[in-house]
């Protein structure tokens, strides 16, 4: 059976995104993509092209992206050619009456057309995306960026996640619910977009800003991540849902290295913790281990899995009689399953459990009598933090399926997983990142209220930032064993330039 599908553009704001859309959309089964071009709700904002040369070029970042112009030629292959009715029009300008049978039109905060997303990302904000129809929401997300104050990066990774979106939603994948957020502020009218004048103003504070980012970076490592740690003596983190009066103390480190996504293990009596081991002037981690006792860690963490790429997230679980790892490998593309031979090392490779994918801060668990992989997922681009999927298996060595609604969640505040998820009250709860002011900036606790091979649904309940008892400015992973609790977060070394 086949579905005819136009896609509505203004012509007056043609990107390379739309190419990938309709692509994306021509790819499924029985459907037949047009193009039509309108003038849309608001006109081309100005300043902006001139805005993206100056960032491509003050970044390094390329011009043929999903921001690149294209021209009314590009689109010929995408002409409509039989005269037959579309089934659905997707309307991606405004250019449609809102509410009309038969369309589903995009918005940015509820307000449609691409300046709208443009002026919510010139001022910070993470827009609610959303696909409506006549009879309401088909697909929502919080698509985001790990680059916040490039406006051209940002834009690519929300418009790169938008394609996803809207082929979830025509393959009958559409989320139509997005958890709600403790912090979500009462809904504020869309900014209006600078005028030329003003652009002119960004672009010389975008100048300045990134001399001055490039004097930090010349001074100091960054980023550089600190590890927390604390004896628990009273409630956990799941439990108090803010920090301990006590506050944290800090894994040591040299300043040329950083520690960072703690992972702590009970295994024959004695709590060791794995955390990403990161040199700066290698630019790579490593899995490192350190024992710890009554008073905290003995001695320095030592190396104990390397690869040729970069690992991080070491996800240490015990198993039948082993000790088993699943470091998060996305250079490689896949997700991987490591046993130790020689505790805490000798580390073996067991089995690829997903391959193909560049996934972020795989997550174990076992539920429902099934063992749930959760990862964040870099789909054709975009941020690596928004879009969850999920794979499922009768045993944790696979074989792993992907879950038939992939992406089961697009949220830049809710999808990427934190650490080690807990069961409490008979609650699945996952400590999860809110990255909608930049990767890792605050930690999350969500309750999951469905897993199964039908769906996926949470609630977010707690948010926890860093402040006065974690100095600095991110907070991204929570673990515990032991009688130890664990959190990390950014921290500040200066370069040594001698000695």
């Amino acid at each position: 059976m086949t579905m005819r599908l136009t896609l509505l553009l203004d012509p007056l704001q043609l990107r390379r995104w739309h190419l990938d859309l309709a692509a994306a959309l021509s790819a499924l089964p029985g459907t037949v993509v047009a193009i039509e071009t309108r003038a849309g709700a608001q006109p081309p904002p100005a300043g902006i092209e001139a805005l993206f040369q100056l960032e491509a070029a003050l970044h390094g970042l390329s011009r043929q992206g999903p921001a690149a112009p294209v021209q009314p030629a590009d689109l010929a292959g995408y002409a409509a050619r039989d005269g037959a009715l579309p089934e659905l029009v997707i309307d991606l300008c405004g250019a449609a009456p809102p509410d009309a049978a038969g369309i589903w039109q995009l918005s940015f905060d509820g307000v449609a057309g691409e300046a709208a997303l443009l002026a919510l990302l010139l001022a910070g904000a993470t827009p609610l995306v959303a696909l409506r129809a006549a009879d309401g929401i088909v697909a929502a997300g919080r698509p985001g960026t790990e680059y916040g104050g490039v406006l051209l990066a940002a834009y690519e990774d929300v418009t790169a996640r938008i394609v996803t979106l809207i082929v979830a939603a025509v393959a009958g994948r559409g989320r139509p619910r997005l958890p709600a957020l403790p912090s979500e502020p009462v809904s504020q009218p869309v900014p209006a977009l600078p005028q030329a004048a003003a652009m002119a103003k960004i672009a010389a504070k975008k100048l300045a800003g990134t001399l001055a980012r490039r004097i930090y970076h010349l001074c100091c490592h960054a980023p550089h991540w600190r590890t927390g740690w604390r004896r628990l003596d009273g409630p956990d983190l799941y439990d108090l849902r803010r920090h301990p009066e006590g506050g944290w103390r800090d894994l040591a480190d040299d300043g040329t290295r950083f520690f960072a996504d703690p992972f702590p293990i009970l295994h024959e009596g004695r709590l060791t913790l794995f955390l990403e081991d990161y040199e700066h002037r290698l630019g790579k981690g490593i899995i490192s281990a350190v024992a710890f006792g009554d008073d905290g860690p003995i001695g320095a963490p030592v190396p104990v899995l390397e690869r040729p790429g970069h690992l991080s997230y070491p996800f240490v679980f015990a198993r039948d009689g082993a000790v088993w790892m699943i470091p998060e490998s996305g250079s490689a593309g896949t997700i991987d399953l490591f046993r130790a031979t020689a505790f805490p090392g000798g580390w073996v490779h067991e089995a690829t459990l997903v391959e193909g994918v560049v996934a972020s801060d795989a997550t174990l668990v076992e539920h429902g009598g099934l063992w749930w992989i959760f990862a964040t997922v870099r789909d054709g681009g975009g941020a690596f933090s928004d879009a969850l999927h999920l794979w499922s298996a009768p045993d944790f060595r696979g074989p792993f399926a992907p879950h038939p609604g992939n992406p089961v969640l697009i949220d830049i505040a809710s999808a990427r997983p934190a650490g080690r998820m807990v069961t409490r009250g008979g609650a699945l709860l996952r400590p999860v990142q809110d990255c909608r002011r930049g990767y890792g900036a605050a930690l999350a606790i969500a309750r999951v209220t469905r897993l199964d091979a039908s769906g996926f649904e949470q609630e977010v309940e707690t948010l926890l930032g860093p402040g006065p008892l974690w100095p600095g400015r991110r907070l991204h992973t929570l673990n515990s064993a032991g009688g130890f609790e664990f959190i990390d977060g950014s921290g500040f070394a200066r370069r040594r330039f001698f000695g």
